[in-house]
């Protein structure tokens, strides 16, 4: 996989999401859930990654769906290696730039 997974309407119950969250200290959180609104209230209750707990509030910037689990470890995976600039520009395109961003 050398892009993120498509973004698609939350509900369905059956797929797992990428997301990025953006922290109050300006910093980005990468991670994988098959319940994104119940992992957002739990990141921001301190009960989510220990990274997050102390830059609360966070706030989610971007999500893809995957169809299964392994395919959002990829995804993620993926996200983690790349530069800030470029995570930030799928944060405000949605996807990648052709040039990688």
């Amino acid at each position: 996989m050398d892009e993120p997974p498509r973004t698609a309407p939350e509900g369905d119950a059956t797929g797992w999401w990428i997301y990025l969250l953006r922290c109050r200290d300006g910093t980005l959180y990468c991670g994988v859930t098959n319940r994104l609104a119940e992992r957002l209230r739990a990141h921001n209750a301190g009960r989510g990654a220990r990274y997050t707990r102390g830059r609360r509030p966070v706030e989610l910037v971007w999500a893809g769906w995957v169809p299964d689990r392994a395919a959002a470890l990829r995804g993620e995976a993926l996200i983690k290696r790349w530069s800030r600039a470029r995570k930030m520009t799928l944060v405000r395109r949605g996807r990648p730039t052709a040039d990688g961003g």
